[in-house]
Parts: structure tokens; C-alpha cells; sequence
């Protein structure tokens, strides 16, 4: 029966993703009270809303923060908890990011698959179980908009609106997810004024606003020769030497006879998954430790990070390469700036399930502190989210999976974090089918429109069994 419904709501579900992505829905920062995550977001979320209610939801704006769509009655509530809020893009796209270009069965553009597909295959499964079956619970897609960033707009919510009493989130895997590391990040500062007055001077550094979750795809700095006794073609033949030896994507380019920039180019990824990227920002402190180094430059924070983290991204030489039943520990290198002669890296790590952040912290601790100039500040910390593999919801949503799929999968941790773990009696429940390349922040993202279609399905099945609890 689901089969015909969701056939029937085909081209509607299909259109209705290609223009939520069409909304460049990246925070940015806004000066309306009412907009607090900027004019691109509350577009997004103004669009669901007219969307959903045109659908015969009922819909709420929660100031700003977030918004629902909701049917049904009863005293309990499924919640289905997505967002609208997508990572920002760069310029290597085969297609416009924003565009919901449709080629090979395959809707290309930034939030295709994490998360406007999946919430629109939510919406339209709450649609058909609206349609075809009285149910006892009320049903509410709540939609974050700021997932990305601090979580603000769930803290929001939570604060003012009821929390669901189950529910799922279609931001993650199939079959389904029990358990999502615990994730710090943390920032390494160092104060560069001291060296100011070095022959050779970092001047700028520019990585396109790359959130720090995110394996970056490019990163570009600026030096300048203070020493006139070091030529402009001596540090280009050094640099070119080393970048060379390492095999490592880096462009030169000669400002003028005082200046260069180097670019190094990688592959973005999600931070949980380093292994699918290359961090252009490894790469490049490599090569920057090796010609400040060369030329008798010590600066702590580099040889710390040359010695320390490098282009390692399961912690080694820092002794935190710990793995349980939830994978192994992962370190990305999502941030380097310079400001107010503060030069800073930041780090986005996420931690097996069982072991605890002071054990981290304390490796860093140990090791930075063998720098007099290097600080090491803790800037957010969420705890890792577990339920067991027998509770009842995780084999419900499991079982749900494997008799449509034919298949025998068991539940699944991830490194990533959804806003399962914001609720109590919630997990992860799709989009990514498994043995399916994760798009999930990386350029060209995509979602196959077979997989779209089915996960409405799957989450029209979910919400008829969730009923039933």
C-alpha cells in the first residue's frame, strides 16, 4: 500500500527537495532578533512551514530558533527532529551547489542528503500516514537551524516546547544508530607577537570560513621576508623542494619580491570520517614548520603540531589513538587563524564512547605543557549518546529496515552527531543506506532519488510502528 502513495507523491517530493535546496540555508550572523541565524535560514524554515501547512499540517514558528509541522492527537509525541541549516560550499562543483540539478537519477546540491532530502521525505511520509491511518499520537517534524553550529535552536526549543516521548532522526544511517561518539573541540593558541620580527613573517591566513567539522578542502597563507638577505626565489625554490618531497597539493604564487602565498588544496569530508578527506590544512603546517625551521625559526605551536598531530587524524603521536566498539578516535584539523597576534588551530575530535574527555585533555596537557607559549583551551564538549541494542525502539526501527530491505544488519555507532541525542527515547534513522558513498559535507553532495523515495517509506513505516509503542 505504501508503495502507491509514495509513487503518487513522487514528482512532488522529488520538486519539493530540489527548492529547499535551492535556499542557501549557511548561517550567518543577523542583526534581526527574529532571524537570529540570518535571512537564508528563516527562508528555509519559512518555506517549510507554508510547505507543511499547505499539506494540512498544523505549523509553529518558535521565534526564530526553530519551527514543527504537526498532526494527529493523542497525549504522547513522535517527534522527527531534522535540520535546515547546511555547511558552506566552495567554488569545485560540477554542478551549482544550489541549483537541485537532477542528473543520473541523482539530485545534486549542498544539503541534498544531510539534511532538506531527508526532512522532505519525513514530511511527505507524515503525509501519507496522515492520509491512510487514524492515529492515537501526535506526529511534529521539528526542524533545527543551526545543527551546524552551537545547537542553539534545539537548546531553544527545548526550553519552550514539549520534548518528544520517541522519536528518530533522519540524519545519520540505516539500519539505524545506538550509539554517536562524544565530540570535543578545542583550540591550541599561541601568542606570535614575539616574532614579529623574524625574518620571515606570517602575515595572513585564509581557510573559507571552514567549519571546524568539517575536513578542509583548502586553506591558503601569506608569508613576508623581513630579512633582506633571504631572496624571494631562494624561498620559492625551498618551499617547492618540500612541498615536492612530500607529494602534497600546494600552489606558490608571487605576490611580489617581499611576498608569497601558498594554497593547499584537499578533499572535504566530514570530520567523523577523516579517512575520506585530505586536510589542507595539515598539509600545510607541514610545509610551514619545515621552512620556518629551516631557516632557524622556532615557532612552539608549529613544531608542537609537526611533532604532536601532523597529518595523523587518530591522535598517535599524542598517544589518544584509542578505539572501542564504537570505532576509533578521530582528530580533524578544522581551523587556523591569526588575530591580534593570537595564532590558533582548532581541533574537532570525536571520542570513543567509552572513554572519557580527561583523558584526552590530559594528553594535551601533558604535551603543551613542555611549551612555555602554547595554551590549550577546551571551547565545547557533547557527551557521548548510547542506547543499548536490545531497547526496544532501536529493534523496532532495525527489524523496520531489514524486512524491507530483505537483509540482516545490526544497529551501528557513528562518529557523527545528530539530534538524536538531544532527546531522551531517540536515535538515527537513515538517509545513508549502507555500502553508499557518505556525501555528507563534501563537494558535489548528492541524494539518489530511488534511496529519497524509499527512505519516505521507511519513515512512513517508522511513524505507523512508533504509533503502536
Amino acid at each position: 500500500m505504501l508503495d502507491k502513495y509514495v509513487e503518487n507523491y513522487k514528482d512532488e517530493i522529488i520538486k519539493k527537495t530540489q527548492e529547499l535546496i535551492q535556499i542557501p540555508s549557511i548561517v550567518s550572523t543577523s542583526n534581526n532578533p527574529h532571524h537570529p541565524f540570518g535571512e537564508p535560514i528563516n527562508h528555509a524554515l519559512e518555506y517549510m512551514l507554508k510547505l507543511g501547512k499547505n499539506l494540512g499540517f498544523r505549523t509553529k514558528n518558535i521565534d526564530g530558533y526553530c519551527g514543527y509541522l504537526e498532526f494527529g492527537t493523542g497525549k504522547e509525541l513522535i517527534g522527527i527532529i531534522g535540520h535546515l541549516d547546511v555547511v558552506p560550499v566552495d567554488t569545485d562543483w560540477t554542478y551549482p551547489p544550489f541549483s537541485g540539478t537532477i542528473f543520473n537519477n541523482r539530485i545534486y546540491g549542498r544539503g541534498a542528503i544531510d539534511d532538506k532530502g531527508p526532512v522532505i521525505s519525513s514530511l511527505f511520509a507524515m503525509k501519507i500516514v496522515m492520509e491512510t491511518c487514524q492515529v492515537h499520537k501526535r506526529v511534529r517534524l521539528i526542524l533545527g537551524l543551526n545543527k551546524k553550529n552551537d545547537w542553539k535552536c534545539i537548546d531553544y526549543y527545548k526550553r519552550r516546547e514539549e520534548a518528544p516521548s520517541l522519536g528518530f532522526s533522519p540524519d545519520a544511517d540505516f539500519p539505524c544508530t545506538h550509539c554517536e561518539k562524544s565530540i570535543l573541540t578545542t583550540y591550541l593558541k599561541m601568542d606570535y607577537s614575539t616574532f614579529l620580527n623574524k625574518d620571515i613573517l606570517i602575515k595572513e591566513i585564509n581557510t573559507n570560513n571552514n567549519p571546524i567539522n568539517v575536513v578542509p578542502k583548502t586553506c591558503s597563507i601569506i608569508l613576508e621576508i623581513k630579512n633582506h638577505k633571504i631572496t624571494m626565489c631562494d624561498l620559492i625554490k625551498r618551499l617547492k623542494y618540500m612541498i615536492e618531497e612530500n607529494k602534497y597539493e600546494i600552489d606558490i604564487y608571487k605576490i611580489d619580491e617581499k611576498q608569497v602565498k601558498l594554497t593547499s588544496h584537499g578533499i572535504a569530508s566530514h570530520a567523523a570520517h577523516p579517512n575520506l578527506g585530505i586536510n589542507a590544512i595539515s598539509r600545510l603546517l607541514v610545509v610551514l614548520y619545515k621552512i620556518f625551521d629551516f631557516y632557524e625559526i622556532h615557532i612552539e605551536l608549529l613544531d608542537f603540531f609537526y611533532t604532536y598531530i601532523n597529518t595523523q587524524y587518530n591522535g598517535e603521536n599524542l598517544e589518544i589513538n584509542i578505539e572501542d566498539e564504537s570505532g576509533k578516535l578521530t582528530l580533524n584539523v578544522g581551523d587556523i587563524f591569526l588575530k591580534h597576534n593570537m595564532l590558533q588551530i582548532g581541533l574537532n575530535l570525536h571520542l570513543p564512547i567509552t572513554v572519557n574527555m580527561i583523558t584526552i585533555t590530559s594528553k594535551f596537557t601533558k604535551y603543551t605543557n613542555a611549551y612555555w607559549n602554547i595554551d590549550f583551551d577546551i571551547v565545547s564538549y557533547k557527551p557521548a549518546f548510547y542506547i543499548p541494542k536490545t531497547n526496544n525502539l532501536v529493534k523496532t526501527l532495525c527489524n523496520i529496515y531489514n524486512e524491507e530491505i530483505n537483509s540482516n544488519l545490526n544497529p551501528i555507532a557513528i562518529g557523527g552527531s545528530t539530534y538524536a541525542r538531544a532527546f531522551d527515547n531517540c536515535i538515527a534513522f537513515g538517509p545513508n543506506f549502507p555500502g553508499d558513498k557518505n556525501m555528507c559535507h563534501q563537494t558535489d553532495e548528492f541524494i539518489d532519488i530511488d534511496n529519497l523515495l524509499l527512505s519516505c517509506k521507511l519513515y512512513a513505516k517508522a511513524i505507523l510502528a512508533l504509533n503502536n509503542f
